[in-house]
Order: structure tokens, then sequence, then C-alpha cells
């Protein structure tokens, strides 16, 4: 129940931000250089929490 009550939280929130016209407006723009960059960032993340680089 917590799991799925947070995926709505994230749902209503990226609902919330995208429907504002100054960040639709960013999103558009800047859509194909953000979600690259964020799913890297994401990966990084992944690696280093997961121990990958002996840090």
């Amino acid at each position: 129940m917590v799991f799925l009550t947070l995926v709505a939280v994230w749902c209503f929130a990226g609902r919330f931000f995208a429907i504002r016209s100054v960040v639709a407006k960013a999103l558009s723009r800047w859509r194909h250089i953000l979600l690259p960059l964020v799913l890297i960032a994401i990966g990084l993340l992944i690696l280093i929490e997961g121990g990958a680089f002996g840090v």
C-alpha cells in the first residue's frame, strides 16, 4: 500500500508540474537533453550505491 500511495503521489506531482506553462515550455524545449541526463544520473547512482566502483 505504501508503494502504491507513493507512486500515486509521484504521478500527481508530475502532472501538477507538467501542466504549468513555464515547466511545460521548458520540458518541450529541453526534453531531448533532460531525459538522457536524468537516466544517466539514475544509472550512475545505482552503480555507485551498489559498490560497482569500489567507493
